[in-house]
């Protein structure tokens, strides 16, 4: 029996997760079908463009995208502080621009009067709306239900685009949460969809090198920030010169199968994370395949565990065999 969301997604744990969306039965619904000879690559277009979208109206940040021929890999960040702030009239607005609402959201919007016996329910219904707009499920929701109506639209067909659930995983700590990005920005290049980060399309990796040559960030995406210090804003406690570069020698090493080399700078960041090189290789190869569940340090899958009261520690071993 699969393990109820509400248990997967935790936010007193980490806010950011790994999820994945795959085509039903695993088939090339969204790039070049090799038994039928569609190609359906335009479809990764549209995948990429909801999700971006879709950052803008909830309350929940894209570290990583990778928008693959039959799956879709994103690492989230969900921030509950930024969902709070917003007013009655901006989380109606910011819904409306996804669903219609109702008769009483649409008035309130348009800034007509409500009456006092309608102020309950209206404050009723900005409450879960309020809740939606920092769900994970919801944001994938969002994502795949309109995708998978075009998809079909243009297919002259009925029913599952997407399997049944998307995949979510914890990503407790900055360890597992830089090998998971770079495992997602490396995708294409694993698939030998390209030959290096900054030629595959559909993925975050590539708006970030695109920005770093104009001495930009993506607006888009979740900004790295640099190193831990006070009073930090919002974004990702590396150097994004030293991730993209760290992405680029590692996406050179897999692409020729070899050992390779990575510069002091790129390492610099394995350095802080108590990685190894050789471990890194294999996280950035096999992040999937090595987990199933929630990933970080032996100290935060402990307390992870411990949080959500279950005796057995699912994934520790492979968790302290990799990360330091």
């Amino acid at each position: 029996m699969p393990t109820p969301r509400k248990q997967l997604v935790s936010l007193a744990d980490t806010a950011y997760y790994h999820c994945v969306s795959r085509c039903v039965r695993r088939a090339f619904l969204c790039g070049n079908d090799p038994y039928s000879g569609e190609s359906y690559e335009h479809r990764r277009a549209w995948v990429e463009s909801r999700a971006l979208e879709l950052a803008s109206v909830f309350a929940i940040d894209i570290c990583a995208y990778a928008i693959m021929s039959n799956h879709v890999h994103l690492v989230l960040r969900v921030d509950e502080d930024e969902v709070q702030q917003w007013s009655q009239r901006e989380v109606v607005e910011r819904w409306h621009q996804l669903y219609k609402g109702n008769l009483l959201t649409q008035r309130f919007a348009r800034g007509q009067a409500i009456a006092s016996y309608e102020r309950d329910t209206l404050d009723s219904i900005i409450t879960e709306y309020r809740r939606r707009l920092v769900d994970i499920s919801w944001f994938m929701r969002a994502l795949n239900e309109p995708i998978a109506r075009l998809a079909n639209q243009e297919d002259g067909c009925t029913g599952r685009f997407w399997e049944g659930r998307f995949k979510s995983q914890a990503l407790l700590d900055k360890g597992a949460l830089i090998a998971c990005m770079a495992y997602v920005d490396l995708n294409p290049v694993r698939a030998k969809m390209a030959k290096t980060p900054e030629a595959s399309a559909h993925t975050s990796i590539r708006l970030r090198i695109a920005a770093v040559h104009k001495g930009q960030q993506p607006k888009e995406l979740l900004p790295f920030i640099g190193n831990e210090r006070q009073q930090m804003p919002k974004g990702l406690c590396f150097n994004l010169k030293d991730y993209v570069c760290l992405v680029d020698q590692t996406g050179r090493v897999l692409r020729k199968s070899k050992r390779g080399y990575i510069s002091d700078n790129a390492e610099d960041i394995l350095t802080r994370l108590n990685i190894p090189t050789e471990n890194w290789l294999m996280l950035t190869t096999s992040f999937e395949q090595l987990f199933t569940g929630p990933v970080g340090s032996t100290e935060s899958l402990n307390d992870y565990q411990r949080h959500h009261k279950r005796k057995r520690r699912h994934g520790v071993t492979t968790c302290r065999s990799l990360f330091g």
